[in-house]
């Protein structure tokens, strides 16, 4: 390593920043050789699996909160390891548990929601019995 090089360094916390120079020199070039073949095809798989996690995890939180929270998800019928592993999803997605964040503008109605189920499982009811 040239002596110019090792003066451009600053001391830190973490050492002299040599693995840092390293990591910045090597990622520099896997970018420019590997962004133009590679960059946009996994660009866009990340964006669909992006968007199947969020809108799975906005429905678990629309549940969590129609239903009374675990125990209720529990009551439906979701199992309790899902129920942890898909709250620990949303704590790192969303910075907080499904019980204290609010999605803002979304407003839950819960006596419409529980009146129109019971109406669909009357229904439901009604037409296996005429079959």
């Amino acid at each position: 390593m040239s002596d110019d090089l090792r003066s451009r360094r600053m001391p830190s916390a973490e050492g002299r920043g040599r693995a840092r120079a390293a990591w910045d020199a090597y990622a520099r070039l896997t970018n420019k050789v590997l962004n133009p073949v590679l960059g946009a095809p996994i660009g866009l798989l990340a964006k669909r699996y992006s968007v199947a996690v969020v809108n799975d995890l906005v429905g678990f939180w629309l549940l969590w909160h129609l239903h009374g929270g675990f125990e209720g998800l529990e009551k439906m019928g979701m199992g309790r390891t899902t129920i942890f592993r898909k709250v620990k999803r949303f704590r790192q997605l969303f910075g907080e548990h499904p019980d204290e964040f609010e999605f803002v503008g979304v407003n839950v109605d819960f006596k419409a929601y529980w009146a129109g189920a019971a109406e669909a499982e009357a229904k439901r009811k009604r037409l296996t019995k005429k079959t």
